[in-house]
Order: structure tokens, then C-alpha cells, then sequence
């Protein structure tokens, strides 16, 4: 079994409590990946469903950018808040507040009467997805102790992103045109509502560290920080990054981090000690995240523009053309977790990087106009090559941080790779909106992607540890005396 190694982490009754040691249970894993699975389709199940939002509620240009953007914002800003409150109140317990938080919105949305209580309902479920996310990767650290299990378990959750991202427009397509755009959002409760019974049911309590208290200015400079900066990448992709409005908030990033960073230094409680940000391991691991969500959800927001606009494909066929890049996650995350314990993390990583840059330099090398049949294999590459690499650097990030501060560590991860999203969609949409020619700006951008991953294999050489038995980097818990 693939879990065979999973043990104490998974609940058996209603009360969250441990198995029995040596129980093997892949019901964890299901519930986390539940979760994460509904909150990363909500980011482009959307895409194909606003038109029609926009003509029946009706909404105003303005409005429609904020039922989409205004999730991402929401969510990518509190991350990290999401992080902290899991360590101090329990990730269980963060994590199920927010997939309740996220399914009631959800059914707000499906109900909105009109565009502004659409926006609003879709903030909320915004702020559901970011108290989500960081708990997912604790719980699974948690019920999978074991470096093999885990590797695997990891490995499957970071799939599940690959997978809703790509199949998002397929199945709004497909709900748009058969039952309409309400059950877009309608078809996450009976999804949340598993996802809260399983983790009840099999997921056991975690830890509190109520001494430690949420340090409110740093996470209020974070939240500041992150929405800028993805609110600004949003709009160059429309605007042009010559645009004031994007100066002006680019501009503001720089004191809002450091505001963020002071905070942290001077904290009696930080929600992430610098010492930790300073792990080689945990900082190279999220960049090399920010790395390769650049390169892969640029190359499928331009594929998807391209196999649209330019070659005339609708919603359904677009999602089945990008599904040669879904295919591959699932494959590559169950092969990299089997394949870790025997080689380490490092050389899957790096060769995952490679494989990727391969990919994208391949699709920018075959021409302006090239059939799609040769692009199969540039997108199976990307997709295998980032899902291969996405363990290993998740693992890396994970195994930096004291148990304590899983749930920050999580938030950093999930942030930055977020952010490598924000900047690879709205870099996509500027080289083809600024190229000289359409085919010329999207072969620039799968150049650029190519480049990042190349970029993120020289880090994980550096970042991510060697061999099967090598530990990672990880400081000591600032909450050991040793330590300080």
C-alpha cells in the first residue's frame, strides 16, 4: 500500500484520536487533498463562467475583474496569517474553520442576488482558501511521520494543484453550458461538506501553542505586502507595467516587506522567526516554489490564450488540450515520492527543473505557428518536470521548521509559489500583448518560463539536501533554550 508506512497520524473516532501505531490509513491524505483540491479549482473554474456572470447579474467591467481577482488577493494576502493561527490554535482546527468558512461562501456566491454581493461572498471564500492551505501541509506532516509516506503524501497534495488548475476551465466549462454558472460554485458544498466529515473522522487533533501570541502588525505588514504585490501583477497584465496604478503599488511592496521584516526581528513572538526565513533550506525551497509556478501556470494561462484566441478552440477543447500537462502530476508525484527515499530529494528536484526548462525551450523553439500535435510533449514535460520537483522542494521547506512552526512554514511555501503565479500570468499577458507579433510574444514567454526553471535547478543543487539519509537543514526551535 502506498501508506504503508503511515502511522499515529490518522484519527479512527469522532474525536480526532490517534490509531493505534502501524494503522494504515491513505483517509488523511484524502481529506487534506479534498480541501486544497477545492480551493486551487476555485482559482480558474471561475475563468469561463464570467462572461455569463457579468451579462445575467449584471457587473460592470470592474466587477467582473474583482470576482476573480479579488479571490486571489484575499487569499495570497492572508497565507501567512492562516500559517500563524494554525500553529497557535491548532492547524485541525484552522483548517476546518476554513473549509467551513470557504463552503458557506460558496454558497453565498452560488445565490448572489447581484455582482457587489458576489465580490463580497467571493473575499470571504478567499479568506476560507487562506486559512486552508497552510494546515494542509501540517496535517499531512503530522499524519504521515514517516520520511517516506510523507514524501508520497506531499507529493499527491502538490498534484492536486496541477490538476484543478488545468481542469478548472474544462469543468466550468461544462457546468456553464449545461446547468449554468451557479453550479460552479454550488458543486463545493457537498465537496466541503466531505472534506469537513473526513477530517473530523480521520484526522487527529494538533498540537496548541496558545502561549505564543499572533504578532497583529507584522501579519497586517504581510497581508499589505502580498496584496500589493499580486494586485499590481494583476493589473500590468492589463494595464502595462508602465501603468502608475502598478508603479505606484510595486512601489509600495518594498516598505510594506520591510515593515514586515523589522517586525519579525523585533517580536517577542514572531510568526516566523528571521532564523527560520534565514534557513538556507526553507528560503531556497520557496523560492525554487516561486520558480516553477512561474514557469507552469505562465505556460498554461499562455497556452490557454493561444489555443483560444488564436487557434479558436472553446473552453471544453482547451481544457482537453492542456490535459497532456495534467496527466503528467499525478504520475510524476506518485514516482518522485516512491523514488525519494532511495535517492534523496535533491536530484529529483534538479532533474525535475531541468526536465521542465526543457519543455518550455522545446515549445519555444518550434516556431511561430507550429501544430499542436508538437506541443504535446513541451507541456507533458512541464507538467511531469514541475510535479517531480515539487516534493522534494516541499519536503525541504517543511523539514526546515520546528514542529511549532509547520504552520508558517506551510504559509511561506504556499505564498511564494502564489506570488511565482501572480508574476508568470501577468509577464504571460504583457510579452503577448507587447510582442511583435503574437506568435513571437508567447514564444518569449515559454523562453522566460524555460529560464526560471533552469534557475530554480541551480538552487536546488545548492538548497535542497543530498542523499536519502541526509536530514534537512533545520535550526533550532526558538522555543528551545539551547537555541538561544
Amino acid at each position: 500500500m502506498p501508506f504503508a508506512e503511515s502511522t499515529g497520524g490518522g484519527a479512527s473516532g469522532p474525536r480526532g484520536a490517534a490509531p493505534p501505531a502501524g494503522r494504515r490509513s491513505v483517509a488523511p491524505l484524502l481529506a487534506v487533498c479534498t480541501g486544497y483540491f477545492m480551493v486551487i479549482l476555485d482559482v480558474t473554474v471561475i475563468n469561463v463562467a464570467v462572461p455569463v456572470v457579468g451579462r445575467e447579474l449584471p457587473a460592470s467591467l470592474t466587477g467582473i475583474q474583482w470576482i476573480t481577482d479579488g479571490y486571489t488577493l484575499v487569499f495570497a494576502g492572508f497565507l501567512m496569517t492562516g500559517g500563524a493561527l494554525g500553529d497557535r490554535l491548532g492547524n485541525r482546527r484552522v483548517f476546518r474553520a476554513g473549509v467551513s468558512v470557504f463552503t458557506v461562501a460558496s454558497a453565498a456566491c452560488a445565490f448572489a442576488p447581484n455582482a457587489a454581493f458576489l465580490v463580497a461572498a467571493r473575499l470571504v471564500e478567499g479568506l476560507g482558501a487562506a486559512l486552508i492551505v497552510p494546515g494542509s501541509l501540517a496535517l499531512l506532516q503530522e499524519a504521515y511521520p514517516q520520511p517516506a509516506a510523507r514524501s508520497r503524501a506531499f507529493g499527491l497534495w502538490g498534484s492536486m494543484a496541477g490538476v484543478a488548475a488545468s481542469a478548472g476551465p474544462l469543468l466550468g466549462g461544462l457546468l456553464v453550458s449545461t446547468v449554468g454558472w451557479r453550479w460552479v460554485f454550488l458543486i463545493n458544498l457537498p465537496v466541503g461538506v466531505a472534506c469537513l466529515f473526513l477530517t473530523w473522522r480521520h484526522v487527529a487533533d494538533s498540537p496548541r501553542h496558545a502561549g505564543r501570541s499572533l504578532d497583529w502588525p507584522a501579519q497586517c505588514a504581510v497581508v499589505v505586502a502580498v496584496a500589493l504585490l499580486t494586485g499590481a501583477l494583476n493589473e500590468a497584465g492589463r494595464r502595462g507595467w508602465s501603468d502608475p496604478l502598478v508603479l505606484a503599488g510595486l512601489g509600495l511592496v518594498v516598505p510594506a516587506a520591510a515593515a514586515f521584516v523589522w517586525r519579525e526581528r523585533v517580536a517577542r513572538s514572531p510568526g516566523l522567526p528571521p532564523r527560520l526565513l534565514g534557513s538556507r533550506a526553507m528560503a531556497g525551497g520557496a523560492a525554487i516554489g516561486l520558480l516553477f509556478n512561474f514557469g507552469f501556470y505562465g505556460m498554461v494561462f499562455t497556452a490557454s490564450l493561444d489555443f483560444q484566441h488564436q487557434r479558436g478552440f472553446g473552453a471544453l477543447r482547451t481544457g482537453l488540450a492542456l490535459f497532456p500537462a495534467v496527466a503528467m502530476t499525478m504520475f510524476a508525484s506518485v514516482l518522485s515520492g516512491r523514488l525519494a527515499r532511495r535517492t534523496g530529494h535533491r536530484p529529483l528536484v534538479v532533474s525535475g527543473m531541468f526536465l521542465g526548462a526543457l519543455g518550455l525551450a522545446g515549445w519555444a523553439a518550434a516556431g511561430t505557428d507550429p501544430p499542436y500535435t508538437l506541443l504535446v510533449a513541451p507541456m507533458m514535460a512541464a507538467g511531469f518536470g514541475t510535479s517531480f520537483a515539487l516534493t522534494g522542494s516541499t519536503a525541504t521547506v517543511m523539514g526546515a521548521a520546528p514542529p511549532e512552526y509547520a504552520g508558517a512554514a506551510s504559509a511561506l511555501f504556499n505564498t511564494a509559489r502564489q506570488i511565482g503565479s501572480a508574476i508568470g500570468v501577468a509577464l504571460g499577458g504583457s510579452l503577448l500583448a507587447t510582442g511583435a507579433d503574437y506568435g513571437t510574444g508567447l514564444r518569449t514567454s515559454m523562453a522566460v518560463g524555460a529560464l526560471a526553471y533552469l534557475t530554480a535547478a541551480g538552487l536546488a543543487w545548492v538548497c535542497v539536501p543530498g542523499g536519502p539519509k541526509a536530514p534537512p537543514e533545520r535550526p533550532a526551535s526558538p522555543a528551545d533554550p539551547t537555541s538561544r
